[in-house]
């Protein structure tokens, strides 16, 4: 008979069974930042659209500039005098006022042709002088919030407002402006132009063609109300992701790397969507202005693509400067030694006693940190590059302190350990 305290237990079951744990860790590591890569983009521009469509103030203050824009200017102009040169005759309203006052043909040929050419004229410089004017920034601001607001309701299905939908069409109503340079002709004489039947059709400037709207409603009807919660959604797998990774140095290297191919990847959809937003409108009055119009649109969506590059790139120099490699051990190695090393040189007392507290809470404080600068990143929603740097530096800063007050404590608790043979440090022998 075998001894049973000498029996031999096969270890290969403990083994497999504390793999699995690790295992599973991993595929859901993977799994998380599979997702999250596959969603950033598209969460990004979710987010965008939800803020700038649906929030009126943010819509307009994003457009406000292109009242300033001289290609904005120069389609509107260009489409108002055209509207209102197409209703009055000039040259036939000439030639009957001097019809019995002139018989001589081409006298009155000679007569007709630069006063109607002066009558244009004038009808142009007073469309652009209104439109250069505070009265049409103030009308701008006001047409522009109608224009989000009827928007809205386009995409839910509602045809009223100053942006409808024509066919495959999305056309901008133009009448108030009309009404008002007609108004300011009439006060400088031109009376002829204040009871001119505009058509409907000529009262409207073609944003955008848009066959696919009827399908893009369908969407916004279901992703709208998840646009807001789709970003933060992603930021929670990229840090489960970080939670879960037994190398979190390297996993902080990949998200980092993978927040930078987005912002590539989001690149090429807007200098995509760009040309085709320009191609769309090429051949309408608000062709010109294409080009200002989808920038100054997109100028939000355009800096979170920016801070999205920076940010990724600096999580990989993170990822690396905290991972086991030697050139990033020997940085950390010099850095927190160099820190440490000046707190220890600091005096005694409230310092240390707090340096004492930081060293033992250090890794919390140091996610605090983090959060901080995250909170000061998004704070207001206000994404940019320069903000990023901000909270970059604060980070840091706030870093640097904490492994000042570590050394501090650090060295209070040296100085009062005992020493062999139950001295302690700075008492005589």
């Amino acid at each position: 008979m075998s001894d049973p305290d000498l029996t031999v237990t096969d270890p290969r079951p403990a083994v497999a069974t504390a793999e699995r744990p690790s295992r599973g860790r991993s595929a859901a590591v993977v799994i998380c930042l599979l997702l999250a890569a596959l969603l950033t983009t598209p969460a990004i521009v979710a987010y965008w659209g939800q803020r700038t469509l649906n929030d009126t103030t943010r819509y307009v203050n994003t457009v406000g500039p292109l009242v300033n824009s001289p290609e904005v200017q120069d389609a509107i102009a260009t489409k108002v005098t055209d509207t209102i040169q197409e209703q009055v005759d000039i040259e036939a309203l000439l030639n009957d006022v001097f019809a019995g006052v002139i018989d001589d043909r081409p006298r009155l040929q000679r007569l007709v042709g630069p006063l109607s050419a002066a009558l244009n004229g004038l009808i142009d410089r007073q469309v652009r002088d209104f439109l250069a004017s505070d009265e049409f920034a103030d009308l701008w601001t006001a047409a522009n919030t109608r224009a989000q607001q009827s928007l809205q309701r386009l995409l839910n299905g509602d045809q009223s407002g100053a942006v409808a939908l024509q066919g495959d069409q999305v056309v901008l109503n133009l009448s108030e402006v009309i009404d008002r340079v007609k108004q300011r002709l009439v006060d400088r004489g031109l009376t002829i132009v204040q009871n001119i039947p505009v058509p409907d059709i000529d009262k409207q400037i073609v944003l955008m063609e848009a066959p696919e709207l009827r399908k893009i409603k369908t969407v916004y009807a279901f992703a709208n109300p998840v646009a807001q919660w789709l970003l933060v959604a992603v930021a929670g797998l990229y840090l489960v992701a970080l939670v879960l990774a037994r190398r979190r140095a390297r996993t902080t290297v990949i998200i980092g790397a993978v927040l930078a191919a987005n912002a590539l990847l989001l690149a090429l959809a807007l200098s995509v969507g760009r040309q085709l937003f320009i191609d769309a409108l090429a051949g309408t009055s608000f062709g010109p202005a294409s080009r200002v119009f989808y920038d100054t649109l997109l100028v939000y969506l355009d800096r979170a693509r920016k801070v999205l590059l920076w940010l990724g790139l600096i999580l990989v120099v993170a990822g690396w400067f905290a991972g086991p490699n030697r050139y990033g051990s020997a940085v950390r190695t010099t850095v927190n030694g160099g820190l440490e090393t000046l707190g220890g040189s600091l005096p005694g007392g409230p310092v240390s006693e707090a340096g004492r507290w930081v060293a033992a809470n250090a890794r919390w404080l140091r996610v605090v940190a983090g959060l901080l600068g995250a909170v000061v990143l998004v704070w207001g929603n206000d994404l940019s590059v320069s903000r990023l740097f901000w909270s970059l530096a604060l980070v840091v800063a706030l870093l640097c302190i904490i492994q000042v007050l570590v050394g501090a404590g650090r060295s209070e608790t040296q100085a009062r350990s005992p020493l062999p043979g139950g001295a302690v440090p700075g008492t005589a022998k």
